[in-house]
């Protein structure tokens, strides 16, 4: 969530390397595993993409071949150099 690495967040909970690496991985199994992922991960039945987005050609070479929206999330993106000016002041 926090986009920092196991250093930096067991510097802060102050709790060694390791610890903080078998959390995470516990973490990581518990979401993957069958009872969570097939409660709450719903991938679409289908492909259809809404018609505004579909037609406009503002916007449908960045959503051609989606599979779904994540609604609610944040994703941390760290665009390279040269890229950097256009995401530059984004939420």
């Amino acid at each position: 969530v926090t986009g920092l690495s196991i250093r930096h967040v067991g510097e802060w909970f102050q709790r060694s390397n390791a610890t903080i690496s078998r959390y995470f991985h516990k973490m990581l199994n518990t979401f993957s595993s069958s009872p969570f992922y097939t409660k709450y991960i719903h991938l679409p039945n289908d492909d259809k993409v809404h018609t505004r987005i579909q037609h406009n050609p503002r916007f449908w070479p960045f959503f051609k071949g989606i599979i779904g929206a994540l609604d609610g999330s944040h994703i941390h993106a760290a665009p390279g150099a040269f890229e950097r000016g256009a995401h530059r002041n984004r939420k």
